[in-house]
């Protein structure tokens, strides 16, 4: 729990669609600090004892629960909301899955896996992933948003101009985030916590975990704001860069095809030069590669890269 939280808000309180009807919660003032239990992304249907069967049972009408919502006294449309992310508190477990149909090489893993993680909440140690493999850990929230103005239910899996399932590594403890408000209240939620991702998540899952978070909600009255923004505290990488990186690359003319090519080629090099699985390497590769945009002028063509932490496979 918080000591110093004016709120604490139950994690029985969440829901699985974006939609500005959903009655609020809890209704606070600008400035109010909240904590928040934030389920898994699988909204409890994975546990610690689960096995790959029993990804052919998930339903996606559970998928990334999020706590909330809040209404903030006073948010009004063309508003922003800071959204002050203070700490996390991690469970110590979670699962990174290959789901058939979701993934950005979805047409190419077509069965499904299954990796549960555990790790030391005290120490934060890089978590085993297998004996090649360990992996440095950053909690975050992937889905942090609020309702938007068109009358809903819409679906909570997408990302959207006021947030949602942003997916974005760095808003982390420390790191500010501003939303642009839509409807009054603001209507803010969180969920889909996380123990490290990769940027990209590109098999779809990161290292999905349970957590509860602390964070303070203020306004910053009639500034608009057209998409989110966020402030880091200081370095995102530096966990991850004391051994350099290998990196793949893919080149054409359409973006999409590129980031496939690169991350299908640090696969291919993984399971070449450390023995691992296509899979393993694919999910690996989701919960702490990066894909990156490295040039996107000299037209026809383009370059994306994925580059891979030397340090989790040293």
């Amino acid at each position: 729990m918080c000591n110093n939280c004016d709120y604490t808000i139950h994690g029985v309180n969440h829901h699985h669609g974006w939609d500005r009807s959903i009655p609020p919660v809890e209704t606070v003032a600008p400035g109010s600090s909240l904590f928040f239990e934030c389920l898994d992304s699988s909204g409890g249907q994975l546990n610690r004892d689960s096995g790959v069967g029993d990804i052919a049972n998930l339903s996606f009408d559970r998928v990334n629960p999020v706590t909330g919502p809040i209404y903030v006294d006073g948010a009004e449309p063309g508003d922003i909301l800071k959204v002050e992310i203070a700490a996390f508190h991690p469970s110590g477990w979670g699962w990174t899955a290959n789901i058939p149909g979701f993934g950005l090489l979805a047409d190419q893993f077509i069965d499904p896996a299954l990796k549960i993680w555990t790790y030391d909440t005290a120490t934060m140690a890089p978590a085993l992933f297998s004996d090649l493999a360990r992996v440095p850990l950053k909690p975050f929230a992937g889905t942090i948003g609020l309702a938007p103005a068109e009358p809903g239910p819409h679906s909570i899996v997408p990302p959207r101009r006021m947030g949602g399932n942003l997916d974005i590594r760095d808003l982390a403890a420390g790191t500010t985030l501003y939303l642009p408000v839509e409807v009054a209240g603001a209507l803010f939620s969180i969920g889909d916590t996380h123990a490290a991702q990769g940027d990209g998540e590109v098999c779809g899952t990161a290292i999905e975990s349970p957590m509860n978070v602390e964070l303070k909600l203020d306004l910053i009255k009639q500034q608009a704001l057209p998409f989110p923004r966020f402030t880091t505290p200081g370095p995102v990488t530096r966990h991850l860069d004391a051994k350099g990186y290998e990196a793949t690359t893919g080149i054409g003319s359409d973006l999409m095809s590129g980031a496939r090519d690169a991350v299908s080629g640090m696969i291919d090099l993984l399971c070449r030069e450390h023995g691992l699985s296509a899979t393993d390497a694919y999910m690996l590769c989701s919960v702490c590669g990066d894909l990156r945009i490295s040039e996107i002028v000299d037209q026809p063509n383009w370059v994306v890269s994925f580059y891979f932490p030397r340090l989790v496979l040293e």
